[in-house]
């Protein structure tokens, strides 16, 4: 059984930087990755970006990666999102999740309770 616990949310002002953790417990396959989705409220759950479990290859959202970096330590459980001038348009509740690889939406399979970030002023 995998289970994941998000940790680091919080409030900043816009320009600020913050980083979330993802904490994983139990094994997942080679062929999966691991990921970041966010809900903003009252829209739909988004795509943010996932590192994949075999190789460590990042693919982050194109109209974030400019700002949001994904990384993980060496023993694969941590995995982490470093978050650069934030704004308010960022947001949302950010979600840890693990499923196949390319991960998106339909793909993931596990999911954390979510971690609330708040950018205002």
């Amino acid at each position: 059984q995998v289970q994941l616990v998000e940790s680091g949310g919080g409030s900043v002002q816009p320009g600020a930087s913050l980083r979330l953790s993802c904490e994983r417990s139990g094994r997942i396959l080679s062929s999966w990755a691991m990921g970041w989705f966010r809900q903003a409220p009252g829209k739909e759950r988004e795509f943010v970006g996932y590192i994949r479990e075999s190789s460590g290859v990042t693919v982050v959202a194109n109209s974030l990666k400019d700002r949001f970096t994904i990384s993980r330590d060496g023993a694969k459980t941590r995995m982490s999102l470093q978050m650069d001038n934030l704004r308010p348009e960022d947001t949302a509740v950010y979600y840890c999740a693990a499923g196949f690889a390319p991960l998106e939406l339909s793909r993931a399979r596990y999911w954390g309770q979510g971690t609330q970030v708040t950018v205002s002023s």
